[in-house]
């Protein structure tokens, strides 16, 4: 019998955990480890969901006619147009993922930083991760260059990458790849005979416009496998939904073939009543396009001002375009906090902000990034209220800064980078005597 693949558990979900109990205990905290994106359900959404609860046979396994025919709908807007039958939905563009790397075989290559699932996918899947850097400020693509040399190295050597999995735009950076990285990283991928997979779960969620972030599949279409769903633009993570658009080549339909052969033994069929709801949603009638435009107004603007906290505190930032992520990097810093606090890599600055400050951020290592990199990951998305009549008033508030629980978190965030950097002292503000829970 094989040996298991160990893999630690998500990064992203641990953290979550340890916040979870430690908010039982009595304790107040910020969670800020995970990209769960904290709002209310649509109620017009909500309604969909419920209507079709009774919905309870298997159906097909690549997911009902009209979520696929909807989905098409949703990239021809996009000026992704696709055959239906070329659309294949799962519960969650996450289970999703996993199963296209285990059919599509051989090793993967991932962007370094990258998602925490996307090296341990790789593994699950019998292969191995081929780590290549980001250019810096686009994160979520490899340097199409260092693509050429790594995956020619890994071949030389007796490996077989077969596939480079891109995120557009990024977690966790919150940037985006340029047109100029997305076509030259899709005539490397065309070149070496790559499969790119687009994980574009963060498509609507670009800041100052409508229009979606571009993709690979519109420079490399015969080779590029889009995903999405709705977890992030309409915050409903927990319904796990997911589709994935194959390209309209030979070798898009023999790996609809292999998916849908792969899925079939795994989850058989997406959840019925999901799938009604997620059709709905990719139909794009007035309300869903207003609530994601409102979502991505709430995101820019409390992103921005958590990132207007780290730039004042010293930290280096690339411009957030998207998502609610924050990369920080405090090298300009290194030596101040390895003298003041005995910090000296990312591990240490998570455990400061946590254990000082009941901040709940992930250190560069937990999205592939190695040595002691002052680096980590900050999502916004969790500090819009603890409650629904909040979250609701942060959606439609016109200046959502303005509203005290907001205003309270991002202080909240500033006072403790100010105590890290020795700015002033450490206030004491945020005791869990007077805590108020997020």
């Amino acid at each position: 019998m094989p040996e298991y693949t160990a893999v630690p558990m998500s990064a992203t979900l641990a953290a979550d955990e340890a916040l979870a109990r430690r908010r039982r205990a009595g304790e107040r905290v910020l969670p800020m480890a995970s990209g769960e994106i904290g709002l209310p359900v649509l109620p017009a959404l909500r309604d969909r969901l419920a209507a079709a609860a009774d919905e309870n046979a298997y159906g097909p396994v690549p997911g009902s006619e009209a979520l696929r025919t909807a989905a098409a709908g949703y990239w021809a807007r996009r000026g992704l147009a696709v055959d239906p039958g070329l659309v294949v939905a799962g519960p969650g563009s996450k289970p999703l993922l996993f199963a296209l790397l285990l059919a599509l075989g051989g090793d993967v290559v991932v962007p370094v930083p990258s998602w925490v699932s996307y090296a341990a996918h790789a593994r699950l899947a019998g292969a191995r991760p081929l780590p290549v850097p980001i250019l810096p400020g686009e994160g979520g693509v490899p340097d199409p260059e260092r693509l050429r040399e790594a995956v020619t190295a890994a071949r030389a050597a007796g490996r077989d990458p077969r596939t480079v999995v891109v995120t557009v735009p990024d977690n966790p950076t919150g940037t985006v790849a340029s047109p100029g990285t997305l076509r030259r990283l899709a005539a490397a991928a065309r070149e070496l005979d790559l499969v790119v997979v687009s994980d574009e779960i963060y498509g609507d969620l670009l800041f100052d416009t409508p229009a979606p972030a571009g993709s690979p599949a519109r420079h490399a279409p015969e080779r590029t496998v889009v995903t999405t769903g709705l977890t992030k633009n309409l915050a409903v993570g927990g319904w796990r939904t997911g589709v994935a658009r194959l390209p309209d080549s030979d070798t898009g339909r023999a790996l609809h073939t292999r998916l849908v052969s792969v899925a079939s033994q795994i989850w058989s069929s997406p959840p019925a009543p999901v799938q009604a709801a997620a059709a709905y949603a990719f139909g794009e009638p007035p309300e869903i396009t207003e609530r994601i435009a409102a979502g991505r107004r709430l995101h820019g603007a409390v992103a921005r001002a958590v990132a207007d906290r780290f730039t004042a505190a010293g930290a280096l930032l690339a411009p957030v375009r998207a998502t609610c992520y924050l990369y920080p990097d405090f090298e300009p810093l290194r030596d101040r906090l390895a003298r003041t606090r005995g910090v000296e890599g990312g591990e240490d600055l998570a455990r400061f902000l946590g254990e000082r400050h009941g901040i709940g951020v992930l250190p560069a290592g937990a999205f592939g990034e190695q040595g002691q990199l002052l680096r980590i990951r900050a999502a916004t998305s969790r500090l819009y209220g603890d409650s629904d009549a909040q979250r609701t008033a942060a959606l439609q508030a016109p200046d959502p800064l303005a509203l005290p629980w907001i205003r309270e978190a991002v202080e909240w965030v500033g006072d403790a980078l100010s105590d890290l950097t020795g700015a002033r002292p450490h206030p004491h503000r945020h005791s869990t005597a007077r805590a108020r829970q997020f």
